[in-house]
């Protein structure tokens, strides 16, 4: 039988090594069978300091279903006062010998993808990021409908500095 004391020192272990100081703002939205064109994944986002710094990140969890190596997103951040400013990405899912970069033990890789750095929230209020695919294949004017293998969506805040 495993001695309690064991036992407890093991989830006391667990939970120190879990803590994440640098996080403010962790949050995954799962994506349907497959991610259609027209789906908006929305996150509104908690009050920020507006004397700190943060870095901003996209998290995209995907398993074998993927069929590309690579991932284009339209981003949409909407700042309290009306301004909304729009970006085109573009990230890299699989290494050029087809192996898929992320993390993670099975068929579902976690890849945390560069948004924005050392961003300041100058205005008091409700910020929102609106994200997009905007996958197409070569020499196709219309965009993929459905875009299979991607299952989960998730923003991630973190403090430019440590706290």
């Amino acid at each position: 039988m495993i001695n309690r004391r064991f036992v407890i020192l093991f989830f006391t272990l667990i939970a120190i090594i879990s803590c994440d100081k640098k996080q403010v703002f962790d949050e995954y939205k799962t994506v349907s069978d497959a991610w259609e064109i027209e789906e908006e994944i929305n996150f509104t986002l908690p009050e920020l300091d507006t004397l700190k710094t943060y870095n901003l990140f996209i998290n995209v969890r995907n398993n074998n279903s993927y069929r590309y190596s690579n991932l284009f997103l339209i981003s949409e951040m909407k700042f309290p006062n009306g301004k909304v400013i729009t970006d085109t990405l573009e990230y890299d899912m699989a290494a050029p010998n087809g192996e898929w970069l992320g993390t993670g033990f099975s068929d579902l890789k976690e890849n945390k993808l560069w948004y924005k750095e050392n961003v300041s929230f100058a205005e008091q209020g409700s910020y929102t990021i609106k994200l997009q695919h905007a996958m197409r294949k070569n020499g196709e004017v219309d965009g993929i409908y459905s875009l299979e293998g991607i299952t989960d969506i998730g923003f991630r805040i973190e403090h430019a500095q440590n706290p």
